[in-house]
């Protein structure tokens, strides 16, 4: 029997009062969070996955979710960080020689609520019209919902302004990263013969980030979010990594921009930022980040590099953009996204300090930015040299 002729066992509630119904998969329950959308075509696991996703519920525009099922190599941290997800059909059964498992399984051992059999179509032109919307979603296998309490608790969800989730995501205590990105047919091989000594600092930090690090020679030090500078410093490192994460990066700047100025007035050694990074980097230098109206969340978003002309096709997922126009003197906008003209990268002018919004490691061009991490690399043998 087709699932159109069951009673709905999900609902999804908009702060607004829109209340779309559908079928629950994976865990069951209530969770409240911000809903965006994804339009990548795979790599779901991955976004789920990712700690930069913390506080929110993902729509993904593709209706083929499940095909590639779940494998343990593929998680971007230890835990889904997402509250949820949002798909069209029911996830497909998995069809590919990685697999270990199914997505609904998956989300079930992880605690995490699916919800499919929707328009995910109007869904998304809502979140485009309106910016994203704070949700309550539900899953209840009975099918036995209380509107007006979900309604109530979507309005009731404060948001992602001012909210510093890095905390919440970063590791406990420091470690270190050897693992190399992944090759036929070894898998994922370490790293034996490292060039530079970095310190990366974790704001929510993918693991594929450190595969990139490794790979272009780095041995990997991570410190969590709240290190100081003295905490960097005392490492020695060749060069400084800033990673990835939730939240609003005002909020976590807090703590984050003093340790950044400490390193850049205390040390002249390279320094390299990732969406989070990349945000925290710009505040610490005197520029401004604000709120977008429903983000860039993808793998298929075309970043221009300014200064080459060249076009990669990038991977995106942030709410929060860094403001251009109150770039300070000495920093200049090295890259900017063709959708809508956002910022999507800057540098220093006299100093190997740089950082891009997008995601170089996650590949989707399938190579087109992994030169970032050889132009770090690059930077820090240079440094060496003179």
């Amino acid at each position: 029997m087709s699932n159109t002729a069951k009673k709905p066992t999900a609902c999804l509630a908009l702060a607004d009062g829109t209340v779309f119904y559908g079928f629950g998969f994976g865990a069951t329950g209530q969770t409240v969070a911000e809903l965006c959308f994804n339009t990548a075509m795979t790599g779901y696991q991955e976004i789920m996955t990712d700690p930069s996703y913390a506080g929110q519920v993902v729509t993904f525009t593709f209706p083929h979710v499940g095909n590639t099922g779940t494998t343990a190599e593929d998680d971007e941290t230890g835990d889904p960080v997402a509250a949820g997800m949002i798909v069209k059909w029911d996830p497909t059964q998995p069809s590919n020689w990685r697999a270990q498992g199914d997505l609904e399984a998956w989300l079930t051992k992880k605690g995490r609520i699916g919800m499919g059999g929707l328009d995910t179509r109007r869904l998304t032109r809502a979140i485009r019209q309106q910016g994203a919307p704070h949700v309550a979603l539900a899953h209840d296998p009975e099918g036995n919902f209380d509107v007006e309490a979900l309604v109530a608790a979507a309005r009731g969800f404060r948001g992602l302004v001012g909210l510093d989730l890095a905390k919440d995501v970063t590791c406990a205590q420091s470690y270190t990263w050897n693992e190399m990105r992944w090759a036929w047919p070894e898998g994922y091989a370490p790293q034996t013969a490292a060039r530079h000594k970095v310190v990366a600092i974790d704001y929510g930090a993918k693991r594929n980030i450190l595969r990139c690090l490794a790979s272009a020679g780095c041995d990997v030090t991570v410190l969590p979010a709240s290190a100081t500078a003295d905490d960097v410093l005392a490492l020695n490192p060749d060069g400084v990594f800033l990673s990835n994460g939730p939240g609003d990066p005002a909020a976590t700047g807090a703590y984050a921009v003093p340790m950044i100025q400490g390193v850049l007035e205390r040390s002249d050694v390279p320094l390299f930022g990732i969406c989070l990074g990349h945000q925290m980097l710009a505040l610490a230098l005197g520029a401004k980040t604000v709120k977008m109206n429903h983000g860039h969340h993808g793998a298929n978003h075309p970043v221009k590099d300014v200064e080459t002309g060249k076009v990669e096709i990038t991977s995106m997922n942030h709410g929060f953009t860094v403001d251009s126009q109150t770039l300070p003197e000495g920093v200049i906008e090295t890259h900017v996204s063709l959708f809508d003209g956002s910022n999507c990268g800057i540098r220093m002018l006299n100093r190997p300090v740089f950082s891009v919004q997008y995601h170089p490691e996650a590949s989707p061009g399938p190579q087109d930015s992994y030169y970032l991490f050889e132009r770090f690399a690059d930077a820090m043998d240079q440094k060496k040299a003179s």
